[in-house]
């Protein structure tokens, strides 16, 4: 299973795009930069999150197309959904959902806004629901 925190980062479009163009030959990293169209680092950063990789006798990186396109399609497809239960809301600094200290109810037209406090990192956080459910 793929390392799925890239720093609280989301994968590039470009390379969501383009990887599934990718052969089944062997890249090196400049060429994997230009055919992705991404940085350096972030293919640095994908080989130290278990992106496939294979190093040859004199220590040079390469990379084999397809299977970089399918390390890329299964970490991008396998992020994590929330199903909220009643009473929780989502964290965007702990990145989770958690039970607000504090949560109140206010209407708005026919939509509900309750507002709470993260019990960990004590942001602000807001969930909003629709007749009477959140």
């Amino acid at each position: 299973m793929p390392e799925l925190s890239f720093n609280a980062k989301k994968m590039p479009h470009a390379a969501i795009v383009r990887a599934p163009g990718l052969l089944p030959m062997l890249y090196t990293l400049g060429e994997l930069e230009e055919e992705l169209g991404i940085s350096p680092s972030t293919l640095r950063t994908w080989m130290d999150k278990g992106a496939p990789h294979q190093h040859d006798k004199r220590g040079h990186i390469w990379v084999n197309g397809r299977e970089l396109a399918d390390w890329v399609e299964t970490t991008r497809k396998s992020r994590q959904s929330y199903q909220l239960a009643d009473g929780e809301a989502y964290c965007f600094h702990c990145r989770r959902p958690v039970k607000p200290l504090d949560f109140q109810s206010q209407p708005r037209g026919k939509r509900i806004l309750r507002s709470g406090t993260c019990p960990e990192c004590g942001c602000k956080i807001n969930r909003w629901g629709r007749n009477g459910k959140s």
